[in-house]
């Protein structure tokens, strides 16, 4: 096994043609404006796709030509270490492999590449107590019906999009895909690769189809499997419990905090850090902090973390103290009825207050763990409005296109910009926040420390939650 390529340094995630409009452009921003800040980068899907902007992907082995090439790709990992998004659930209805589904039937090569009902459920069509039993995030059953070329018709699963076709893992030739793929981001540039949307890959009849045991790790084994010989670590992407992601790190895999937005947003609207120490004492190492990725601010991640009660004012306080967070930008009108989560750039949900949201950062970046960062937060960009009027998508209230003028100028004309990057050049330079060291968390009424030591090495947090002052002493 090759030496792992990972760096304990904060990861931006952004897309391909959201700094800037290409993947050279983004490697001109990073060069050029944040050197010493950033260490990796989750390069979101930047394949060839039929929606979901690059989640409903069509093939793995060349890059989207909008964005550029695998070569730029390249260029980007000589200083970074890059996360690449594998959906490992479900592929494109536009790809090859459903073409000739829908053209041959039973004679393509691809018959159980995907899920049919027809042997999948007893009856062909699932009960109502089945559909009942599934976890989904729509209210409906999770399927698509497929027209073949002879003019019959049937149901196969799609737990998302109508453009995302859920993928057979009892099909020997989908595994055979999943490990060619796999083997060629490895092959390609990748340090680590996300999982996305893992917890939904194995169904059985009559469960959830979320997290199936012991089936799950059997899987999440066998792609480590793969990877391993290349130096590449696999991070499952799933949003749920926080037990489950608890039960993942145990066996010695990255995960991904997603509870921290939440329990943040919680200390700084109620000035209270209770809820905020007990998470940060409990929190492994290994793992990615997150306060925004490119969906929503995630509320089913911090169940029993804080009391319903908590929850529901924090989500609330999202709309009265957020800065132009409109609770019918999460309905059906604008493409969303996924009741788990609020779409909202972080910032926005700070109300814009540049001194709240530096201390957000602060207190993810002496969190346990590396930090990521997404590409609006690092601008501290609010709500862009007007795109999400012109697509009607709920989530692209947080995926504003920057041009390199428009991020130029942010730099000139926004402090906050500045401090967010210093405060990233801190966190990637000092030894206290070494990943073999700990972190130490009080609280005294509305008082905030959290002390990161690694060795001789120790940084001090000291923020009020009321005021959002805070210093650090290194």
């Amino acid at each position: 096994m090759k030496k792992n390529k990972i760096k304990n340094e904060i990861m931006l995630i952004t897309y391909a043609d959201s700094l800037g409009e290409n993947l050279t452009d983004l490697k001109e921003v990073l060069d050029e404006h944040y050197g010493g800040a950033i260490g990796g980068v989750h390069i979101l899907p930047f394949f060839p796709s039929s929606g979901d902007r690059g989640f409903a992907p069509m093939r793995y082995d060349i890059v989207d030509e909008a964005f550029g090439t695998m070569e730029d790709v390249k260029e980007i990992s000589k200083t970074n270490y890059l996360m690449y998004d594998f959906m490992v659930n479900h592929i494109s209805r536009q790809s090859e492999f459903f073409k000739n589904f829908e053209e041959k039937k039973d004679a393509s090569k691809y018959s159980d590449f995907f899920i049919r009902y027809k042997d999948f459920w007893e009856n062909v069509e699932p009960t109502e107590e089945e559909v009942d039993a599934i976890y989904k995030r729509k209210p409906k059953a999770p399927c698509y019906e497929v027209e073949f070329k002879d003019g019959t018709k049937e149901n196969v699963w799609c737990t998302f999009g109508d453009e995302q076709i859920d993928l057979n893992m009892d099909s020997k030739v989908a595994r055979e895909f999943i490990k060619e793929t796999l083997i060629s981001m490895c092959k390609n540039g990748a340090s680590i690769i996300r999982l996305d949307a893992f917890a939904y890959a194995i169904k059985q009849p009559g469960t959830s189809c979320f997290f199936i045991e012991p089936e799950m790790w059997d899987l999440l084994y066998e792609i480590q499997e793969i990877v391993n010989e290349y130096g590449v670590e696999i991070l499952p992407e799933i949003h749920e419990h926080y037990t489950i992601q608890h039960k993942i790190a145990e066996k010695g895999f990255w995960i991904y905090d997603f509870a921290l937005p939440v329990l943040v947003l919680h200390s700084l609207y109620s000035g209270k850090g209770e809820n905020l120490k007990k998470w940060l004492d409990m929190s492994p190492m290994k793992q990615f902090t997150t306060l925004d990725t490119h969906d929503g601010i995630g509320i089913v991640d911090v169940k029993d973390l804080m009391t319903d009660e908590e929850i529901d004012e924090t989500k609330e306080a999202m709309f009265t103290k957020g800065a132009n967070v409109n609770k019918i930008y999460n309905t059906a009108a604008y493409n969303n009825l996924d009741i788990y989560q609020v779409n909202c750039t972080y910032y926005s949900a700070l109300g814009n207050n540049d001194k709240a949201y530096l201390l957000a950062r602060a207190i993810q970046f002496f969190a346990p763990g590396i930090p990521q960062v997404y590409y609006v937060g690092m601008l501290a960009g609010e709500n862009d409005i007007e795109l999400i009027e012109e697509t009607k998508n709920g989530r692209d209230i947080n995926r504003h296109y920057y041009s390199k003028e428009e991020i130029k100028k942010n730099f000139e004309d926004r402090k906050i910009v500045k401090d967010i990057r210093d405060l990233m050049k801190l966190r990637n330079s000092n030894a206290a926040f070494g990943l073999d060291g700990e972190c130490i968390t009080e609280v005294n009424g509305n008082e905030l420390i959290i002390t990161r030591k690694c060795g001789e090495h120790t940084a001090i947090l000291k923020a009020n939650l009321k005021t959002h002052d805070f210093t650090i002493e290194v």
